[in-house]
């Protein structure tokens, strides 16, 4: 009888904790997500022959696996922004993209109009190691 407990938990356990080295899903709205997020706009903007810069406009999964630092694999909906690449600047406090024209500093927002509208879908995977201030594009795909 207690073989057959022990074997209960023991299979709970394996089913409720994460195996090393696997993957666990992660919240989006988590810091880490968030810049990791932000590395990765910035390199698919500048990687894009788009005059427009685009932005993350959901995130549909996010996942991390423990190596010898973090990696991130996500699966992202992107969209075209209201920001030209030419009249934008990154805003560094808000890790984000902002019109240069001061009269109009406005933020970067998901284009609405039809005509210039364009989403897409991406997945990516990106690895950290904060420790050395080192982050990379693994791989992108659209």
């Amino acid at each position: 009888m207690w073989k057959v407990v022990l074997l209960f938990f023991a299979a709970l356990i394996a089913a409720v904790l994460p195996i090393p080295g696997g993957l666990f899903d992660i919240k989006a709205n988590d810091t880490d997500v968030q810049e990791v997020l932000s590395f990765f706009t910035i390199q698919h903007n500048n990687g894009t022959n788009d005059t427009y810069l685009h932005q993350v406009r959901e995130v549909v999964r996010v996942q991390a696996q423990v190596v010898a630092g973090l990696k991130y694999y996500f699966t992202v909906n992107m969209a075209r922004s209201t920001c030209r690449k030419d009249d934008a600047e990154e805003d560094s406090s808000k890790k984000d993209y902002v019109n240069k024209d001061d009269a109009k500093k406005e933020e970067c927002v998901i284009q609405t109009e039809p005509a210039l509208a364009h989403s897409y879908q991406c997945t990516f995977t990106v690895w950290s190691r904060r420790w050395l201030n080192d982050t990379r594009l693994l791989e992108h795909k659209c």
